[in-house]
């Protein structure tokens, strides 16, 4: 039986963090490999400047490029319309069938909101939930159980250590001038330079 990780996101850009945390699912969920999955139109960011869908992706090809167990994913950036979860994880449920096991990795963070997406009770249903937490960052199991009742079960919890690093913040640096070394892959850097990203 396949085991497959879907990593969703903005990836805007993609950073060590985002690696780290689809390395780690990876190895702790014996899974056959991650799938990077970034989005076209996040729902939760409407209205919000974001970089172009094409430079997202390429962003994410170039940082994947090197890891035999990882791949990207342009289905949400070829779709119209808002990046829903439960459309992208029933496309991937055809592709591999209702035997293989489908781990969504997310931050725990956005679990907490899982509710609120869109068709969450079906998207419950369709895929298990990895939830990638900073050291400390301590989510109760009957936090869970309160929120998702009998479904708890399906949400597993990841610690990693790279998740301090953010966007946000390479995003503010690079606007700033300030250094994004060792924050992100070099490619990625690289590409931010030459197509001149998240400049004034």
């Amino acid at each position: 039986m396949k085991r497959i990780g879907l990593m969703g996101g903005t990836f805007d850009p993609v950073h060590y963090g985002h690696l780290v945390t689809a390395e780690q699912a990876y190895y702790q969920f014996d899974l056959d490999k991650v799938v990077f999955v970034p989005s076209g139109q996040p729902p939760h960011k409407m209205g919000k400047q974001i970089t172009s869908r094409e430079h997202r992706y390429m962003m994410t090809v170039l940082a994947t490029t090197s890891n035999p167990h990882f791949e990207v994913s342009s289905i949400e950036v070829d779709r119209s319309g808002p990046s829903y979860a439960i459309d992208t994880v029933r496309a991937f449920r055809d592709r591999y069938g209702y035997d293989a096991g489908l781990y969504f990795i997310t931050g725990a963070d956005a679990i907490l909101e899982m509710l609120e997406w869109k068709d969450s009770d079906a998207l419950l249903e369709l895929c298990e939930f990895i939830a990638a937490t900073r050291p400390g960052y301590a989510l109760h199991s009957d936090r869970i159980e309160q929120i998702f009742g009998h479904r708890a079960n399906k949400i597993h919890f990841l610690e990693v250590p790279a998740l301090a690093i953010s966007s946000t913040d390479i995003r503010e640096r690079l606007k700033d001038g300030r250094p994004i070394r060792y924050l992100l892959p070099d490619m990625v850097i690289n590409y931010i330079e030459l197509v001149g990203l998240y400049r004034e």
